[in-house]
């Protein structure tokens, strides 16, 4: 209505010159012109808009997604999945879907979450909805805790009143001061609103190294055991990565009210990845720069990759983490190759 009127404004000059019939019909192709611009299926073509309350995910596309890109995390996609689908097919949640997703680094906890970013909002941790919050970035100075509770609260009650489907990522929580997460408990919990703001369809994310150890741990057992990886379950390492998160005095979680009051709805484990799974990541990498995949590149990178226990060496110590560098290495022989495939 506020865009009608204020085309009508700049249309009043012109109309006075008119007769009442060409007034009439200039009054009514304003009104339907503005009409149209106005309509969001047009309006959010050109503009990000918050998604609808009755849009869902596409849970084939994020399954398809998840599987080609994310690798030897059998039980992190199945737990994201299956919580984040059951989250946005339910009209009205009791709570907004908190993950908190423990691993060592280069497993695949930013990965996941930017890519369950992307199936929430289109731009992905581009979209102005979508909030990355980086603990030695944003929160450096221990001092400052009080404001920093105060900011974070405010930062996080405008964005929900902006957007109810907004999702925020919070990274390395195990550099995080303790007590700063407890900050935002009241969003969190099981209230319809509260002052106003209902944060019930809102995402958080928390990505730590913390717990890390206790999920290889798992993992060495279960390979030492003659289990394999994929017959590990959820039950299996939850429980005690709860508790250690909650009793780790280098996390973000150490004592958190958001454990003691069960508001963290899944502590998702990401599983060290073995040397087949890096194989993967360089696989995949390679394909992503334009490049045909050698496979004797694809072993001189894993090569100059360290991997424990010192004597089996099953599992890489940084992941995929440096795979990228790694493969910088070898560009110009990955470039010959795939100009002689080509």
């Amino acid at each position: 209505m506020s865009r009608a009127a204020g085309l009508l404004w700049l249309l009043l000059p012109g109309l006075a010159a008119l007769e009442p019939l060409s007034v009439g019909l200039a009054i009514g192709v304003a009104w339907a012109l503005t009409g149209y611009l106005s309509h969001p299926s047009f309006y959010c073509s050109y503009v990000e808009c918050c998604s609808s309350a009755g849009q869902r995910l596409n849970a084939t596309a994020l399954k398809v997604q998840l599987d080609t890109k994310l690798f030897g995390q059998h039980l992190a996609k199945d737990v994201v999945l299956k919580a984040v689908i059951g989250f946005s097919n339910n009209p009205n949640p009791k709570k907004p879907l908190t993950l908190s997703l423990h691993g060592w680094a280069g497993t695949g906890k930013n990965f996941l979450s930017q890519i369950l970013a992307e199936h929430v909002h289109p731009a992905g941790l581009r979209s102005k909805f979508v909030h990355l919050f980086l603990a030695t970035l944003h929160f450096p100075h221990d001092d400052e805790l009080k404001l920093y509770k105060e900011q974070l609260q405010s930062w996080i009650r405008g964005n929900v009143s902006a957007c109810p489907h907004s999702v925020f990522i919070f990274d390395e929580m195990d550099k995080m001061h303790p007590g700063l997460i407890d900050a935002i408990k009241p969003f969190l919990d099981y209230y319809e609103q509260v002052d106003g703001v209902s944060y019930t369809k809102a995402i958080f994310i928390f990505l730590s190294n913390a717990g890390g150890d206790l999920i290889n741990r798992a993992a060495l057992d279960f390979w030492t055991s003659g289990k394999h990886r994929e017959e590990i379950q959820l039950k299996d390492l939850e429980p005690t990565l709860a508790v250690g998160v909650f009793n780790n005095k280098n996390s973000g979680l150490w004592h958190s009210s958001l454990i003691e009051k069960n508001l963290i709805d899944y502590f998702v484990p990401f599983l060290p990845l073995e040397q087949k799974h890096v194989k993967m990541c360089i696989r995949a990498e390679m394909i992503a720069r334009g490049y045909a995949v050698d496979e004797e590149v694809v072993q001189a990178v894993v090569d100059e990759m360290t991997f424990f226990p010192k004597e089996q060496k099953i599992y890489s110590d940084k992941g995929c983490k440096t795979v990228q560098a790694k493969l910088d290495i070898h560009e110009d022989t990955v470039m010959e190759d795939t100009k002689a495939k080509g």
